[in-house]
C-alpha cells in the first residue's frame, strides 16, 4: 500500500514544529515533508527526537519560489498539503509590512497554485482568529466562522487575504480545501518574542517584563498540543471548503498570564513593568468553537494545567531557549522593548 504524503509548510516553526512532531509519530504509515526556509524563528533542533525516523523528511525551501514549489509537487505527488507557514509576528508586520504580503499572501498562492496543478487530496490553510479584528469586553460575544473579517493590523490583514485566496480557490477551481483560525497558542517550543515564553524567560533571569499599555487585553489561550488534534481532525474528517474556529475556552488578560507566570516562579510582580501600548492593539479575542466540537474535538488543557506543563517545559529545556536569545533574538527585543533594556 502506497504511504499518504504530507507536506507542512513552516515546520520548523512553533505550531508547525509540533504538528510536525505529532504527525511523524501518530501516523508512522504516512510519510511527512517539513517544508521550511529557516528563518529567524524557524529552529530545527527540537526534530532531533524524530529526525531519524523513516516517515520523516526535511526540505528548506522558500513556498514563494515558484520555480521549485512547483518542480517539488510534481516529484512528489502529495496527498495533503497543511500550511503553517506564515510571517507571524505584530510587531514585526508593523515594521515590514512588506515581507508579511510576500510570505503570507503570495506564498500561499504559489502553493495553491501548485495544488491545483498536480491534485491533492486536501489543502489545509492554518489561519487566525486576529483576521475577524477585535471584541469587545462583553463575556457573551465570540467570533464565529461567520464573523466579517476586519484585520487591525498588517499582519492580521495579510492572513485575510491568504483566507480569501484559499476561498476563492474552493470556489473557482473546486480545489478540496480547509482554514482553520486559531486563538493564541502557547507551550513547548515558542519563540520567545511571544508572551509566554518572554515572560517565562526573563522572569528566569530576573529581569523585568514588558506589558503593553495596562495589560488588560484578553486573549483565549489554546495548548498547541490541543492545536495539533484539531488540525488533524480537520484534515481527515472537514467538509471541504468549510471554516472551522479553533478556540481553548481560557481567556485571561495580559496581565493575568504575566503574573501567573511570575507567581508560579516564586518571583516578585515587581518585575512587571507596563510599556507605552502597541499601534492597533486589538482589544479581546474569543473564539466560539462550537462548529469543531461538532465534528469531534474538544480541548484536553485547562489554562492551568497547560501553563503548569509549559513551564515546566522551560525549566527543563534551557539549553533551547538561552541559545535563541543570545542570537537573532537579542536584536529584536533591543528594537521593540528598548525603553525597558536593563
Amino acid at each position: 500500500m502506497t504511504k499518504k504524503k504530507v507536506l507542512v509548510t513552516g515546520g520548523a516553526g512553533f505550531i508547525g514544529g509540533n504538528f510536525v512532531q505529532y504527525m511523524v509519530e501518530k501516523y508512522p504509515n504516512y510519510d511527512i515533508y517539513n517544508l521550511d526556509l529557516l528563518t529567524y524563528a524557524g529552529d530545527l533542533t527540537k526534530h532531533g527526537v524524530i529526525e531519524e525516523e523513516e516517515n520523516y523528511y526535511f526540505i528548506k525551501a522558500d513556498i514563494g519560489d515558484r520555480e521549485s514549489m512547483m518542480e517539488l509537487f510534481q516529484k512528489e505527488n502529495f496527498d495533503f498539503v497543511i500550511h503553517f507557514a506564515a510571517e507571524s509576528h505584530v510587531d514585526r508586520s508593523i515594521t515590514d509590512p512588506e515581507i508579511f504580503v510576500r510570505t503570507n499572501v503570495q506564498g500561499t498562492q504559489v502553493l495553491l497554485d501548485a495544488a491545483k496543478e498536480f491534485g491533492i487530496t486536501k489543502f489545509v490553510h492554518v489561519s487566525t482568529d486576529e483576521v475577524y479584528g477585535e471584541l469587545d469586553f462583553d463575556p457573551n460575544t465570540f467570533f464565529t466562522e461567520e464573523t466579517p473579517l476586519q484585520p487591525n493590523s498588517p499582519y492580521s490583514a495579510s492572513k485575510a487575504s491568504s483566507d480569501f485566496l484559499v476561498r476563492a480557490y474552493h470556489e473557482t477551481y473546486e480545489l478540496p480545501v480547509n482554514i482553520t483560525r486559531c486563538s493564541n497558542n502557547y507551550g513547548p517550543y515558542h519563540f520567545p518574542e511571544k508572551l509566554i515564553p518572554l515572560t517565562i524567560s526573563r522572569v528566569l533571569n530576573d529581569q523585568t517584563v514588558p506589558v503593553y499599555g495596562d495589560g488588560k487585553n484578553i486573549r483565549d489561550w489554546l495548548h498547541v498540543y490541543d492545536h495539533c488534534a484539531a488540525i488533524d481532525l480537520v484534515m481527515h474528517e472537514g467538509l471541504s471548503g468549510e471554516v472551522y474556529n479553533v478556540g481553548g475556552h481560557n481567556e485571561k488578560t495580559n496581565l493575568e498570564v504575566v503574573k501567573t507566570i511570575i507567581e508560579t516562579l516564586g518571583k516578585s510582580e515587581e518585575l512587571i513593568e507596563f510599556v507605552t501600548d502597541r499601534l492597533g492593539h486589538d482589544k479581546r479575542y474569543a473564539i466560539d468553537p462550537t462548529k469543531l466540537e461538532k465534528l469531534g474535538w474538544e480541548p484536553t488543557y485547562t489554562f492551568e494545567t497547560g501553563i503548569a506543563q509549559t513551564i515546566q517545559w522551560y525549566l527543563d529545556n534551557k539549553e533551547w531557549w538561552e541559545r535563541i536569545i543570545s542570537g537573532e533574538y537579542q536584536n529584536y527585543f533591543e528594537v521593540y522593548y528598548k525603553e525597558i533594556l536593563n
